[in-house]
């Protein structure tokens, strides 16, 4: 495997730099994406105290015994809130479910707001009420690194700094924790989580408890992906590329198995789906449409895009769809 390593930025070079660091912010981050779909970010905002805590809580509620967690599975859900258990899920175009269980918790909606009949509620978990307030800390927390690093990408392919604002308040966004249980049999593949792409904007993943993930180069090699201290890992998702016009790329990737001494162990992750309102249009952006780059996609908006991919991904049946 060929040592390659993403480029790494500081997000208060943006947001408190002069024009200058703004700028250069915004073309390192732009060409990352368009040549990695992946970047590093350090001075996020994000607060470390706040995340080992979710950490913990997080490690306590998959400690919980398998009735305990069942009580917090929602039927009709399609995986969206509360607790999916393991093997529900499969990437795209596979037929072997991924080796984990995660939890789901989706955007909080002011009382009276005319989205309540859009977003279910998020489900609390009464055996760990830290867990319930530390998703919250931390959900608003993402989406406040997230607004800002769209504000860069919205410069750089040029189009107005604030074009995401409207899309992106009290959008579809998920905070996903997830367990990756200790390997026990043979597993059919080498890998816990099967090669993919993510289906949103950006993807923000702040720490994880073991090594793991890896990213498909261009140069059609694997290649290991792994946040240093203080660091997240922000990757383009399908939504964006397919907005660009293919300009930034969502990169394929994966979680491989660790080394069979390691297989008593778990692994635990935490990434943020930064998702715009089910109304936004994907349209592709004139900006990137050109005679050396022609239109690439059709019109959808991003709820029936998301839908498509519930589908396939087995987390959403036909019949729900409909419903």
């Amino acid at each position: 495997m060929s040592i390659f390593s993403i480029p790494v930025v500081s997000l208060k070079q943006f947001t408190e730099g002069n024009e200058t660091e703004k700028k250069a912010f915004v073309e390192t981050l732009g060409k990352a994406y368009e040549e990695w779909g992946f970047v590093s970010v350090v001075d996020h905002g994000i607060d470390d105290q706040l995340i080992d805590s979710l950490y913990h809580s997080v490690k306590d509620f998959f400690r919980m015994p398998t009735e305990n967690k069942l009580k917090y599975e929602i039927a009709g859900m399609a995986g969206q809130r509360g607790y999916t258990s393991f093997g529900k899920e499969q990437a795209k175009g596979s037929d072997t479910p991924d080796l984990k269980e995660f939890w789901q918790q989706g955007q909080y909606v002011e009382e009276g707001s005319n989205l309540n009949e859009s977003y279910p509620e998020n489900v609390s978990v009464a055996e760990i009420p830290e867990f319930n307030d530390s998703l919250y800390k931390a959900y608003r927390q993402f989406e406040k690194a997230g607004s800002a690093l769209l504000k860069a990408i919205a410069i750089y392919i040029d189009i107005d700094e604030n074009y995401f604002n409207e899309k992106i308040h009290y959008g579809n966004s998920i905070l996903r924790c997830i367990h990756y249980p200790p390997i026990k049999n043979e597993p059919k593949t080498a890998v816990r989580a099967e090669e993919h792409e993510d289906i949103n904007l950006i993807t923000l993943l702040v720490g994880a408890s073991a090594e793991g993930l890896q990213l498909l180069t261009k140069q059609g090699e694997w290649m290991p992906i792994n946040a240093g201290p203080g660091q997240i890992v922000v990757n383009v998702g399908d939504m964006l590329q397919r907005l660009t016009n293919n300009k930034l790329r969502s990169t394929t990737h994966r979680v491989v198995n660790p080394p069979r001494e390691m297989w008593g162990t778990s692994r635990f992750s935490i990434p943020f789906f930064l998702h715009p309102r089910s109304e936004m249009k994907l349209d592709c952006l004139e900006s990137c449409i050109d005679v050396e780059n022609p239109l690439q996609y059709e019109p959808i908006t991003a709820g029936e895009y998301l839908n498509e991919r519930l589908r396939e991904i087995g987390l959403l049946k036909d019949e729900e769809a409909e419903a």
